[in-house]
């Protein structure tokens, strides 16, 4: 069996000391979250970010910064889940007043911690605005459906 591997973009949209985020309210992953979906063949990942910032908050973003690569591993059933981790804080245009994914809103970032959100955003959005990059890979448990092991590596 060969390994199956999907693309995604995570983008942090921050401007000054406040972020843009979706407030989430379908499927499993309810909360509040950062624009991003997956990466349509064969658009590459920076073309993927700035579409997934323009349809889910009407932003034209520029200059992104990769900084990080982050995901979800199942060695049993042989796939990965790649997210490739973007700040953005240079951008045009206004916010949508809804969007499919949840309504876009500023949040300051003394804030965040009040906000519904899975925790693994909430871990990993500080990551965008310090120095340097990161990886944070999490290893999932096939059977009991939860992440058993996580590795976070930063580099400077």
């Amino acid at each position: 069996m060969s390994e199956t591997i999907k693309n995604y973009v995570n983008i942090c949209i921050k401007k000054g000391n406040q972020i843009l985020l979706l407030d989430r309210q379908h499927d499993d992953f309810k909360g509040w979250i950062q624009p991003g979906g997956k990466v349509d063949f064969p658009e590459s990942f920076f073309q993927a970010a700035v579409r997934e910032v323009k349809e889910e908050t009407g932003l034209t973003v520029r200059n992104l910064q990769l900084k990080g690569i982050s995901g979800f591993t199942n060695p049993i059933g042989k796939e990965r889940h790649v997210y490739y981790d973007f700040l953005c804080e240079d951008f045009e245009g206004e916010i949508l007043t809804t969007s499919p994914e949840g309504t876009p809103k500023w949040w300051s970032i003394d804030q965040l911690d009040q906000l519904e959100m899975q925790e693994d955003i909430r871990s990993r959005l500080p990551l965008y605005w310090r120095k340097g990059s990161f990886e944070r890979i999490h290893y999932w448990d096939e059977e009991n459906r939860c992440v058993y092991h996580t590795e976070e590596s930063l580099y400077d």
